[in-house]
């Protein structure tokens, strides 16, 4: 984590220190919910080792995966830690997944006690909607071919650990159409 913060030259040594001081190490098992629908987010994860899975029931029921989350990102259903309301998505463990959390009422001490840390939780959430302006992007502009070879040449690790299910739910095909795709690009 330290290396992670050190790697933004926003923070120095101090406000990192203060940072290690109030975070709580937690596992969860695979299966196992960070946050689920109805809640309200009033914490924030950074996973050390793991994958999460962020998902929300359609109109008709059905689960659409919207989001991965790999090593070394911060986690969090973050419109629901910014407005402290509900949220509408689930947010799972694919995978054993080791986490530091941290408090909504952490954050916003520390936010209080330095401009850097302002900054740094600016330049996190300006990142994240950078990330999500893309998904959007590619989910109207391109083919399902495209978004899958985009995945092979960007996340190959997508390819590796997600179970077909949820990979075709987040390219927005079916899993016949992902298998067609995939049969026709290893030839």
């Amino acid at each position: 984590m330290r290396n992670y913060l050190k790697s933004f030259n926003i923070l120095s040594n101090d406000e990192i220190d203060l940072f290690e001081t109030k975070v709580v190490y937690k596992k969860l098992e695979k299966g196992d919910l960070f946050i689920q629908e109805g809640k309200t987010c009033k914490e924030i994860g950074f996973v050390i080792s793991g994958l999460f899975r962020s998902f929300y029931y359609s109109s008709s029921e059905e689960e659409v995966t919207y989001c991965f989350t790999f090593s070394n990102s911060f986690v969090s259903a973050y419109s629901s830690f910014l407005t402290q309301t509900k949220t509408v998505e689930n947010i799972q463990a694919l995978t054993d997944i080791e986490l530091l959390i941290i408090s909504r009422d952490e954050i916003l001490k520390l936010e209080n006690s330095s401009t850097n840390w302002l900054k740094f939780f600016k330049f996190i959430a300006e990142q994240e909607y950078i990330k999500m302006e893309k998904r959007i992007f590619i989910l109207q502009k391109e083919s399902a071919e495209k978004r899958y070879q985009d995945l092979l040449t960007n996340d190959p690790e997508y390819l590796q650990l997600i179970p077909l299910n949820y990979l075709s739910s987040y390219l927005g095909i079916t899993q016949r159409h992902l298998s067609r795709i995939r049969k026709s690009l290893s030839n």
